[in-house]
């Protein structure tokens, strides 16, 4: 398991409101507790048995999380971000024999439907309110997202 996946966990585990999450694999033990605004992580990793004992190099996880946003945030600074308007779950297609509203590289003009977003069982379709070409789509088809939660990333030039 690479420190990607393990952050992977760490933010689906804080969004979905539990309190403790064990996971026990054959060679790593990892134990996610989050509190009101804190999340905790411990990460043990025993040395496989065949082999020599490896030394194992633990990160802080906000450091690990702060640098690489603060990366991501400058290659996208220059791309105008689409957010979410609701809570529900998100679809980037009208119906599963469609195809989707947008991909990468789709020209878009204000007012055009990107995506449809799901909210106790009424599908609101989200217009842009800009125009420029999609660059990124940056939630997974069926996902839930929250309000205001970035949804794709669109080059207004």
């Amino acid at each position: 398991m690479d420190i990607k996946e393990i952050q992977n966990l760490i933010k689906f585990v804080a969004k979905s409101g539990a309190s403790e999450v064990k996971l026990e694999m054959e060679d790593i033990k990892i134990t996610i507790k989050t509190g009101s605004e804190k999340t905790e992580t411990t990460i043990v990793q025993a040395a496989p048995i065949a082999s020599a004992p490896q030394a194992v190099n633990i990160i802080p996880t906000q450091t690990l999380e702060a640098s690489a946003s603060s990366k991501k945030e400058s290659e996208d600074a220059k791309y105008i971000t689409v957010k979410s308007p609701i809570i529900g779950t998100f679809y980037r297609k009208p119906a599963p024999d469609k195809p989707n509203f947008v991909e990468v590289g789709s020209e878009i003009s204000s007012g055009d439907v990107v995506c449809v977003i799901e909210a106790m069982k009424l599908f609101n379709e989200i217009e842009s309110e800009i125009s420029g070409k999609i660059v990124k789509v940056l939630v997974d088809d069926s996902s839930p997202v929250e309000f205001d939660q970035p949804l794709f990333l669109v080059d207004p030039s």
